[in-house]
């Protein structure tokens, strides 16, 4: 049965359960990416948030936890949020470990809008999901952060797929235009750096900053990521 890649609900449940990377198709062609590669995106993250133990961490979207753990020793208090019951499952299995890291089940829009003690967290990171919210959920989600979670300093948004480099990803000659705003689509929706900013500065984020991936990162050629501060 084919899944669209969209799909973190069944498709995981057709892997081995030790099959980390390939759940969350943190893959090229299939095969998963080197301990090389992961440890670019971990430093990435750490360094972007400025990750240090006084922190309290939200991971939105945080699929089974694989890639949550190796932030685990830089932050004092950690809870992931997944819409997939089974990814959670994996995670509460293999990585839940530690007192005050936890993994929850829920909806990401819906728990950036009414999850309880937003004031306690102080680093958002969300890596390699926001393409796969809608529209209206990625606006609801940085508007709920900008609200609600008042004690947040940094939020980091990790490899998105950068619209203007569509076609360095997609083969020549492909008509790849009916996929660059399909949240459910090989990539989800693609979003230009310019079209981020101007989403930030609408639900109240001032301080925006971009950065890419060293070179050798297998897609830094068409992905970047964006840290978001309130400012001033």
């Amino acid at each position: 049965m084919e899944h669209p890649k969209s799909d973190y609900k069944e498709y995981p449940k057709t892997l081995a359960p030790d099959d980390f990377w390939g759940q969350v198709r943190r893959t090229v062609h299939g095969v998963p990416v080197s301990e090389g590669q992961i440890s670019m995106i971990v430093n990435a993250i750490k360094t972007g948030l400025e990750l240090d133990q006084g922190d309290v961490l939200l991971d939105l979207a945080c699929g089974n936890g694989a890639l949550s753990r190796y932030l685990f020793d830089s932050c004092g208090q950690f809870l992931g949020v997944d819409h997939s019951e089974y990814l959670i499952e994996v995670a509460k299995r293999n990585f839940e470990i530690l007192p005050n890291f936890e993994f929850r089940v829920g909806e990401v829009s819906e728990y950036v809008r009414s999850g309880i003690d937003p004031t306690r967290f102080t680093k958002v990171l969300s890596y390699g999901s926001f393409p796969f919210f809608t529209a209206d959920g990625a606006r609801t989600v940085l508007q709920g952060l900008s609200d609600r979670f008042v004690n947040i300093r940094k939020v980091f948004i990790g490899n998105l797929p950068d619209k203007e480099r569509a076609h360095l990803f997609y083969p020549l000659g492909t008509d790849y235009s009916s996929m660059l705003s399909d949240p459910v689509s090989q990539i989800g929706i693609w979003r230009s750096r310019d079209e981020m900013e101007d989403l930030a500065l609408e639900t109240g984020w001032k301080d925006i900053r971009f950065q890419s991936m060293p070179q050798e990162f297998y897609a830094a050629h068409y992905r970047y990521d964006m840290i978001l501060q309130r400012g001033d």
